[in-house]
């Protein structure tokens, strides 16, 4: 299973599907409720349109959004076998290990280091770069 929110979807959010996809038999993606998006700017993106996105990529078999009220709920749903973070991801291996070992779930937790050297592998690169050639760089 791989979480995410993927706004401005990317090589970069390519990589670390494929990666995780390689570690297991099906790949499952949550993507992040646009509420539940705190740690870095608003998805540009609406959740709904962000989730088609991940639906329509053949290395997924199955993408959902996650729960607004608690993030762990899907995963107590799904109960997988291995959960992977990408590298830039915010969250402390050892917290969701331990917060899934109190509900019951023993998943293996796998950080993807792997990630992409292009120049737009960042949905905020993507939103710089039209800033520069379209704003003049200005908001």
């Amino acid at each position: 299973m791989a979480t995410g929110t993927f706004d401005l979807l990317h090589p970069g959010h390519i990589l670390y599907l494929e990666r995780s996809r390689a570690l297991g038999d099906e790949l499952a993606v949550i993507v992040a409720r646009d509420v539940n998006v705190r740690h870095k700017a608003k998805p540009v993106v609406p959740e709904d349109q962000r989730l088609r996105m991940i639906q329509a990529l053949k290395i997924v078999d199955l993408a959902l959004l996650g729960q607004e009220e608690d993030i762990f709920r899907t995963v107590e749903q799904l109960q997988p076998d291995i959960i992977t973070l990408g590298f830039d991801q915010h969250f402390d291996a050892a917290y969701l290990e331990a917060e899934l070992s109190r509900r019951g779930l023993h998943p293996k937790i796998v950080r993807i280091e792997a990630k992409d050297a292009c120049d737009l592998c960042s949905s905020r690169r993507i939103v710089a770069r039209i800033l520069e050639l379209y704003c003049g760089g200005r908001v």
